[in-house]
């Protein structure tokens, strides 16, 4: 259901995050306040093919309730893979979706990064770190992302993810079989000696989930854990630092940074010695709407 908390008063906007567990939309009116929220199945492209478009529409008549499509003047729709959109079937699903809906604006859509960096504060440009899962850094310039570093993927990078961290648990469980972390990596893992480890990690389980066990261990004076997170802050920063960015506000977004984790703590910790306070990403759809609202000002200024 809808939680709309009434009718929109003049011109409304529209936002959009389109992930791949969920999609969720919001409505605002051009000053913020939100009117309706929805919620639907997963919308990224990427993945769900032309059916994201459904799950993305669903949501977003959710969140409309009974407000008038046409009073929407301006939507953003966040999506990871924003390249999934030149496929022309997936392109055609989407315009279908928006003319179905009775959309008479154009829906932009951009980058999860982008999102992200806005739902961290109303800053026009700047940089945001996001860790999850996977683990990305980008420059953001108005509704585009300008440079990109990491994102390349668990085999081949994600530095400082999630599945980073469970991944250098289950390598240090395999090395020093008897470590407490050893130990706590193979009750997880359901295996009694190394070799059973072994073939568990060769069936590729979703090593993003031990972080949350990496990262409480690190919490409750683990070494070997401790080190495992110190060593992801200062990937995770250094990722941000290749980007060689300016003095720019910087956004922090994903699990691991937005959570009080001490994967947190440690790329804080490392910020404000520099000087640098950096934002935290709310909600990616709020985020959307807000850049809905700003492309809307700046055409009518």
């Amino acid at each position: 259901m809808a939680d709309v908390v009434g009718p929109a008063a003049g011109s409304v906007v529209v936002g959009i995050d389109a992930g791949g567990t969920a999609s969720r939309a919001v409505v605002t009116d051009v000053s913020g306040v939100v009117l309706g929220r929805g919620t639907a199945g997963p919308g990224n492209p990427s993945a769900g093919g032309p059916p994201a478009a459904r799950a993305i529409g669903s949501a977003l008549r959710s969140a409309l309730g009974t407000l008038d499509p046409a009073s929407v003047v301006a939507g953003v729709v966040g999506v990871a893979g924003v390249s999934a959109l030149t496929d022309p079937a997936v392109a055609a699903a989407f315009a279908a979706e928006w003319r179905s809906l009775g959309l008479r604006c154009e829906m932009a859509v951009v980058g999860d990064a982008v999102t992200a960096f806005a739902a961290g504060g109303s800053w026009p440009s700047g940089a945001v770190l996001i860790a999850g899962t996977g683990a990305v850094a980008a420059l953001v310039e108005g509704l585009e992302v300008t440079r990109v570093a990491d994102g390349l993927g668990w085999l081949l990078g994600d530095e400082g993810s999630g599945v980073w961290l469970g991944l250098q648990a289950t390598r240090l469980a395999a090395h020093r079989w008897s470590a407490p972390l050893a130990r706590e990596v193979a009750a997880h893992a359901g295996v009694a000696t190394r070799y059973d480890l072994v073939r568990w990690a060769g069936a590729l389980p979703p090593f993003g989930a031990l972080a949350p066990l990496v990262c409480e261990l690190a919490d409750a004076g683990d070494p070997d854990a401790r080190a495992i997170v110190a060593d992801a802050a200062a990937r995770l920063v250094a990722t941000l630092d290749s980007l060689a960015a300016p003095a720019a506000p910087v956004v922090l977004a994903g699990g691991l940074l937005v959570a009080d984790t001490p994967v947190r703590r440690g790329v804080l910790a490392t910020l404000e010695a520099r000087g640098t306070t950096p934002g935290t990403a709310g909600d990616p759809a709020l985020g959307a709407a807000r850049l809905a609202a700003r492309g809307r000002d700046a055409a009518h200024s």
